[in-house]
């Protein structure tokens, strides 16, 4: 048998990281983002990549630090779309400062406890770190420092990128004042670590940042100085970030010419799309579907399976529309062959990395598909208890996304127009329920049977069944539909057809 690596992205990074840095004790990743307003969906790729890179330096003995930074010393820019207008007063001060939408505590605080609280219950547990904690702090001091001298190094590098050169004036450096606390400021002298600033507000002022936390690197200056400061080994980025001259490939040169530090390894990720939803993924809007919105419709593992079972360079949907049904379908067969013994070496891995707790035996769930229609029958009650948490999710599913040809019901009496052969196929049909117990595959052969018999096509055939019992054209699969509903219920409605 193949070796599992050659199989599996994650494995591949893992291999190459520990390539890279032959001899490292604990191995670096990192993973982050910065607090705009809801942290979505799309998110979570940045995660959830990393993660599966640290389970592969694991899986290969390997000890790992997982840091999940929160970039809250970022200035509030823009007020998202489910933010009330009022906001705009805040407009500059950093993210860690602003009032929470709840009324109680800090705007980033808010959205970044439910984001954390959201990647434990889908097996993601890093170290949070809040940026506005390490600035506060003053831990970044000499590395400032450093950027400040090399200023036009840094701008050299930069410039390289830009359209318009940076100003001679320019520092790498955001000061937030200390009466307004926005960063409408202005630098007026550097003198080793002492900064002189104003601020439009009129205060002016000068302080000791090894004292005074109250400036920032500018992003793209403060993430390869957060690379040499964690001795980082790896992290991912958005594809955007890759481009010719963005922020990942400047922090690279900066992060090896001024920290005198090898760039982390990076994988690029592309962006995730809904589909069933609208495509529109965005935390600055407001207008986003976060992971705990996602859970009410897939399983943990179902969802980290859709993001472990594709390659981070390749898009995909996240679907909410039919395909909701295809994709447990795909899972659960993987489940089968996982624990038949059946799957091969990729098929396994995919497996072992979208489980949050592998279990010895496999798990009894009913499908995804035969639980829209015990749902819509109501017949419930009798499942075991992994069904029953699937069903909430079909619930949920028939309640904010299935097309009306997923929902239905079971009709108390016939009242739709029938042909005398149509009359006559369907009191057949009551006939053969009458005088045998038929399996699914069984009843399935007696609809073409009875078709054939009465000179009817098997569509046609489906198609007065599904009228006469659920008022629909089409529905679910037509025998697993009466032997859920149970054929007595079933031979009651036929039997009003004379």
């Amino acid at each position: 048998m193949e070796k599992k690596e050659k199989f599996f992205w994650a494995d591949q990074i893992a291999d190459q990281i520990i390539k890279e840095n032959k001899g490292k004790g604990i191995f670096v990743c990192a993973s982050g983002i910065g607090v705009s307003g809801t942290l979505h969906i799309g998110n979570f790729r940045d995660a959830i990549t990393t993660d599966l890179v640290v389970k592969a330096l694991e899986n290969k003995k390997k000890k790992v630090k997982f840091i999940y930074s929160w970039d809250d010393y970022d200035r509030f820019r823009k007020v998202p779309a489910n933010i009330p207008e009022t906001y705009k007063k805040y407009l500059g001060m950093p993210v860690s400062e602003v009032p929470a939408p709840s009324g109680k505590g800090k705007y980033a605080e808010y959205f970044e406890k439910q984001f954390e609280k959201s990647l434990k219950k889908v097996g993601v547990s890093p170290k949070f770190t809040s940026q506005s904690k390490m600035y506060k702090n003053c831990k970044y001091a000499s590395l400032i420092k450093l950027a400040i001298d090399k200023r036009k190094e840094i701008m050299e590098i930069l410039n390289k990128y830009r359209k318009e050169p940076l100003k001679e004036n320019w520092y790498p450096i955001m000061i937030y004042c200390e009466k307004c606390k926005k960063d409408f400021t202005k630098i007026l002298n550097v003198n080793g670590y002492e900064i002189e600033y104003e601020c439009s507000c009129g205060f002016k002022n000068k302080f000791d940042y090894r004292k005074k936390g109250i400036l920032k690197l500018v992003w793209r200056v403060d993430w390869p100085m957060r690379w040499f400061y964690e001795k980082l080994d790896f992290e991912p980025g958005g594809a955007d970030l890759g481009a010719a001259g963005g922020s990942m490939m400047t922090s690279d040169e900066i992060v090896k010419k001024i920290f005198k530090y090898d760039a982390p390894l990076h994988t690029y990720y592309e962006f995730i799309r809904l589909k069933g939803v609208g495509n529109k993924i965005s935390g600055s809007t407001g207008n986003a579907l976060t992971i705990d919105d996602v859970l009410e419709i897939y399983e943990p593992e179902i969802l980290r399976y859709l993001f472990v079972g594709t390659k981070p360079k390749t898009n995909f949907n996240i679907s909410f529309d039919n395909d909701v049904i295809k994709i447990y379908e795909e899972y659960d067969s993987l489940e089968r062959k996982y624990y038949n013994k059946e799957a091969n070496p990729q098929e396994k891995r995919i497996y072992e990395l979208s489980k949050i707790k592998i279990t010895k035996n496999k798990p009894k769930k009913t499908s995804f598909r035969h639980l829209i229609t015990l749902i819509q029958i109501g017949k419930v009650k009798s499942l075991d208890n992994e069904s029953k948490k699937r069903s909430e999710k079909v619930k949920n599913w028939l309640d904010k996304y299935a097309s009306n040809d997923m929902k239905f019901e079971i009709q108390e009496k016939v009242d739709v127009k029938l042909t005398e052969k149509e009359k006559q196929v369907l009191i057949a049909l009551k006939e053969s329920l009458a005088v045998k117990d038929f399996n699914e595959d069984e009843l399935f052969n007696e609809f073409y049977n009875l078709s054939k018999g009465f000179g009817m096509k098997t569509k046609e055939f489906f198609e007065i069944s599904y009228r006469v019992l659920i008022n629909k054209s089409k529905g679910p699969r037509l025998a697993s539909l009466i032997l859920a509903v149970g054929k007595e219920k079933i031979i009651k409605l036929l039997e009003q057809i004379k």
